[in-house]
């Protein structure tokens, strides 16, 4: 097989999108169920990392939300660096940068509120969605006004510049250095300039201020993403991955001893965060290129492919579409003639297959989701 086009849509990018959004999806509900019905400890172990830790810390479940801002930053180059080598200006497609991203801020609201079913005053404005919009969107900005090493200056300023705000900045009635949630800048910041309601009253994991070091998380993947769009004849594709594997390394190395200082909190989304959840999605992203794309083993991506080509739909559409209901209808009888344990993974099962089966049809009629 032909080496891909630079230019061309990385199968393993769509793979690992649709993986990662796979876990969001029902995925996660299989080893809560076999906790529960069989004890064993490893399934155990695995269903809590599928929960997130209550303020500090960082296990798996974490992963899903930066790794998908990270591949929409490793998209970028495919998507903006190829319209910008033919000459497309970047005043053009600023326009299409910032329509995407306010697209997903309403989409985001719309997700969190439906339509006109919440008081204006209860309203949650921030969502999983805007953060994406917002923090990819200047990501975005970022690679079409500067060059490599700015990128790279912008990242280090991010980072740094939000651990120093976030230690220094004194909150009335708290002073400064205190990050717990009900004391840190963040937070506090953020109560006195969204409107509604925040998530957790007094703090909203998906807050504007804490936006702004999500924004390095886009450049990582804007790094990653310039990589492998380099010509295989400048680097080779075994040398992307290791390339890819050294970074995220080091990634998860300076995280660990900025912990110490900054610790690693998803609610806050800390510099220390941004480089744990980086360095696992730069890792990841290897595994799935070298896979995928270097030793081309493809034919089972298709299940995360069809998830993956339609990532943002898979994630409202549950919001919409009661797939519970239509899996019982169709199964549930004859689940209940099975052992309970048996039964109730039937069940999770049964959920997987008719929401995979409706993104099955979206996708084998190409009704995508383009934003």
């Amino acid at each position: 097989m032909k080496d891909s086009p630079p230019s061309q849509r990385l199968l393993s990018l769509d793979t690992l999108r649709g993986f990662d959004m796979f876990w969001i999806s029902g995925g996660e509900e299989i080893f809560a169920v076999l906790a529960k019905v069989t004890g064993w400890s490893w399934a155990i172990f695995m269903a809590h990392q599928f929960t997130h830790p209550d303020w500090n810390g960082f296990r798996a479940y974490d992963l899903i939300f930066p790794t998908f801002l990270f591949m929409a930053g490793v998209s970028t180059p495919f998507s903006l660096g190829s319209r910008l080598e033919k000459g497309v200006p970047a005043s053009e497609l600023i326009k299409k940068v910032i329509q995407r991203g306010l697209i997903l801020v309403l989409l985001g609201i719309i997700y969190n509120n439906g339509l006109f079913q919440t008081e204006w005053h209860n309203m949650r404005y921030p969502s999983v969605l805007a953060r994406i919009g917002l923090a990819g969107m200047f990501a975005q900005i970022i690679y079409l006004y500067t060059g490599k090493k700015a990128r790279w200056i912008w990242f280090a300023g991010l980072l740094i510049g939000y651990y120093l705000f976030m230690m220094f900045y004194p909150v009335p009635g708290c002073g400064a250095g205190l990050l717990t949630i009900d004391c840190n800048p963040a937070s506090y910041i953020d109560k006195m300039i969204i409107p509604g309601r925040l998530h957790l009253t007094i703090h909203d994991p998906e807050g504007l201020v804490s936006t702004i070091p999500a924004i390095a998380t886009g450049l990582m993947g804007i790094f990653a993403g310039e990589l492998l769009r380099t010509s295989d004849e400048v680097v080779s594709k075994n040398n992307k991955v290791v390339y890819l594997l050294f970074a995220g390394i080091v990634s998860l190395l300076v995280c660990l001893v900025w912990d110490y200082f900054f610790p690693i909190n998803k609610n806050l989304w800390t510099s220390s965060f941004v480089l744990c959840a980086g360095g696992f999605s730069t890792l990841l992203l290897a595994l799935f290129y070298w896979v995928v794309d270097v030793l081309n083993y493809r034919k089972w991506t298709l299940f995360f492919v069809v998830i993956g080509m339609n990532s943002i739909v898979i994630y409202m559409v549950g919001r919409f579409i009661d797939f519970a209901y239509t899996a019982d209808a169709l199964f549930g009888g004859i689940l209940s003639y099975l052992p309970h344990p048996v039964e109730a993974m039937g069940e999770v099962i049964a959920f997987i297959m008719v929401q995979w089966a409706f993104m099955y049809l979206l996708f084998r009629n190409k009704l995508f989701l383009k934003v």
